[in-house]
């Protein structure tokens, strides 16, 4: 039983701060908005389910991303893509087109590198 609730505390925590790096993103306007810290959650969790669905597909299609700079700017798209997809589930999240998307993305893993960036400062 202690598995199951570490896991499932993981979970909620991986979406809070999820959903916090989503909402700082959107407070700088660069082509991702969100109506507020419940719906950056919300999104954090339909962009984590969406995102894992896109990953089963391309694993079943035997399509593999690879790494280096390819395989960096494809999980940019695919990020890009996400975050399109993850727009049509809940009202609460506005993407800028394709290339709002993409401008989003990379701002959201900035935002990632900063967090870890200042934690390991303070730990």
């Amino acid at each position: 039983m202690d598995g199951i609730l570490g896991l499932l505390i993981g979970i909620i925590a991986g979406a809070l701060i999820s959903g916090f790096v989503i909402w700082i993103v959107s407070k700088l306007g660069l082509g991702l908005e969100v109506d507020g810290f419940v719906s950056a959650f919300i999104a954090a969790i339909i962009i984590a389910v969406v995102g894992g669905i896109i990953n089963w597909l391309l694993g079943v299609l035997g399509i593999s991303v690879g790494g280096g700079w390819l395989g960096a700017i494809i999980h940019l798209i695919i990020a890009a893509i996400v975050l399109m997809i993850s727009d049509r589930f809940l009202k609460g999240l506005r993407v800028a087109g394709f290339v709002g998307a993409l401008i989003a993305a990379v701002s959201i893993g900035v935002v990632y590198w900063l967090l870890g960036w200042l934690v390991s400062l303070v730990l």
